[in-house]
């Protein structure tokens, strides 16, 4: 079995639709995970905010015109009077349910039922565009399926028990599910964050067993640098599950961070495709060789540092379990950690209030913070090229430098103002290893 996944960009209007439904066409055996039609997440997003700041007509508002969006594709995507008719009343029914919990009071154990209004419309108009079509689909409500623990994390072992208790997926056929979509421990509608509907794909391909997890979006598979700040970027066509993981985790925004974990686990490749230009050879992600060789760079913004220096910590061991012990308290990530004999320095997203875990850190020593930081990855087979990357960057302000604790990368902390040109400056090695490695295959062929 295959698992399909279709971003909201592919299905953000009729046209994609049909060309989705096209590319799902080819096959017989799949379970295709819809996010949420473009946009539609956003307003949904609105929505709440506006519930609970009681301005309860400006949240019908936007729900009427996110409706209206859909009835729009209805008319586009069927040409059948009466089929149409049913589509709309379908949507109509869906958003009612909404309106009515939006009309009363501010509730925050149902905000995630108004976000998962997004997914449930769009993946039920594409199952029903589908059997329009031609083809034989069946509907799957994710949320019966997609569960979190008590630590708001999915499990792909209990999922697959849930599978198997619903006899979801039970016959080969083409299945219709949603994606970012799932259920807390407690039994609320909840999700899976931004960009869930990786995650969730992952998540059912490694339940599933399936041969291979398809990640449909709309560029031709994962860049080597950021288009959108260097010129002359290309796909990359192979990457390792780890070197995947870095840059997602690091800002490659055409893959969720957690989303590499579950098919890495259970040893299911994936591969990054255009659904504008489905014949594009898109990213292959795998477990097999890969080229050796710098092979592209990511970076995450908002980023702070944090500096704690102790005296207390020089030959001392429980001093890092301690520090340590106090991000967990606040339930603050760290990205990346450089020390030495006295001191600590690490990198935490600067969108978090972080006052109060400053003040408790300042009980191990002194604390020093500089926001507005910007973390670049570069990710390949790094050791053998750690002096062009500290070559290419000697002319900025580098906070902190981490190798090591990955073969797979190296990690920069610099200035979110000269952010662009480090990435235009790196983006040299890049260029140079792919020339390297063309030189390399002409002189094997000869």
């Amino acid at each position: 079995m295959l698992v399909l996944k279709f971003g909201g960009t592919s299905l953000g209007n009729a046209k994609r639709i049909r060309k989705v439904a096209e590319i799902v066409s080819t096959h017989s055996n799949c379970v295709v995970v819809c996010s949420a039609m473009a946009g539609v997440t956003n307003a949904l997003e609105q929505v709440n905010q506006a519930w609970e700041q009681s301005d309860y007509q400006q949240a019908t508002e936007i729900l009427d015109l996110t409706e209206s969006s859909f009835e729009v594709v209805i008319h586009e995507l069927f040409l059948d009077q009466d089929i149409i008719t049913e589509n709309c009343l379908g949507i109509r029914k869906m958003f009612s349910e909404v309106q009515h919990i939006v009309a009363e009071s501010y509730n925050e154990e149902l905000k995630g039922n108004v976000l998962s209004l997004g997914e449930l419309a769009t993946s039920w108009i594409f199952n029903n565009y589908m059997q329009y079509s031609g083809k034989e689909s069946s509907f799957v409500n994710a949320l019966n399926l997609i569960h979190l623990n008590e630590q708001d994390e999915p499990v792909t072992s209990s999922i697959a028990q849930r599978i198997h208790e619903t006899e979801s997926f039970s016959l080969p056929g083409i299945y219709i599910t949603q994606g970012f979509i799932c259920m807390d421990w407690q039994g609320r509608v909840s999700n899976l964050k931004r960009g869930g509907s990786d995650y969730t794909a992952t998540l059912l391909g490694a339940a599933l067993h399936a041969s291979l997890i398809e990640i449909w979006t709309d560029i031709d598979g994962l860049h080597n640098n950021d288009p959108r700040y260097v010129e002359n970027t290309t796909p990359i066509r192979e990457l390792s599950f780890a070197e995947a993981a870095e840059l997602a985790y690091f800002g490659a925004k055409i893959l969720h961070p957690s989303c590499v974990w579950p098919a890495r686990e259970h040893n299911i490749p994936i591969q990054l495709k255009n659904t504008m230009n489905p014949d594009a050879l898109g990213t292959h992600i795998h477990s097999g060789m890969i080229p050796q060789g710098v092979k592209a760079i990511a970076a995450k913004d908002h980023i702070a540092v944090l500096r704690i220096t102790s005296g207390r910590m020089f030959n001392a061991y429980g001093f890092l379990h301690k520090l340590f012990q106090v991000f967990e308290e606040f339930k603050i990530p760290v990205d990346v950690v450089t020390t030495s004999e006295v001191s600590v320095s690490v990198t935490i997203d600067d969108s978090h209030a972080f006052e109060g875990l400053v003040s408790r850190l300042r009980s191990l020593g002194r604390v020093s913070v500089e926001n507005n930081r910007s973390i670049i990855c570069i990710v390949g087979n790094i050791q053998e090229h750690l002096a062009d990357v500290m070559h290419a960057v000697k002319h900025f302000k580098t906070d902190m430098v981490s190798l090591g604790a990955s073969s797979n990368n190296i990690t920069l902390v610099v200035p979110h103002k000269q952010k662009v040109e480090a990435l235009q400056s790196l983006h040299k090695l890049v260029n140079n290893n792919i020339v390297n490695r063309q030189e390399s295959c002409i002189q094997l062929q000869a």
